[in-house]
């Protein structure tokens, strides 16, 4: 890992409880949301609760390889300077296992269009979200899982 890709992230206990207590929540059937705005970055940063409850470790620390690839794909499409926390649901799981990463994604982008922290339209970056990720936020990622 490199320096810049670690101050992209939320480490510490405070910065959570911060996020958690005085940001907005959106939840989904996977994944919930929390954000708070956060003037002093420049970027998004991303913290990142998976439980016991998802699985053992191998499949946490997958899901949480996958919500970090997620956001990436995402990042270059939201507003900067929010802290940006998500919480994975035990059904997030099967999602990964049935889908990969499109499935992942999807849904965290639903939820960020929720959340209202997309920045203006539908930008993907030049790594792409695959062949679905060029169409609107309501089509469905059916050729490349």
């Amino acid at each position: 890992m490199t320096a810049r890709s670690r101050r992209g992230r939320l480490s510490r206990s405070a910065e959570f409880e911060r996020v958690y207590r005085q940001g907005r929540s959106v939840g989904g059937r996977h994944l919930v949301v929390y954000a708070f705005a956060n003037a002093e970055a420049t970027r998004p940063r991303l913290g990142l609760s998976v439980s016991r409850k998802v699985g053992d470790a191998v499949a946490r620390n997958r899901v949480k390889r996958l919500l970090r690839e997620a956001f990436a794909h995402s990042e270059p499409a939201l507003a900067g300077g929010r802290d940006v926390v998500i919480v994975a649901r035990p059904e997030v799981l099967s999602l990964a296992e049935r889908e990969g990463l499109a499935g992942v994604e999807s849904a965290l982008r639903d939820l960020l269009e929720r959340a209202g922290l997309r920045a203006e339209a539908e930008d993907v970056g030049p790594a792409g979200a695959g062949p679905a990720g060029a169409g609107p936020a309501g089509e469905p990622a059916g050729e490349g899982a």
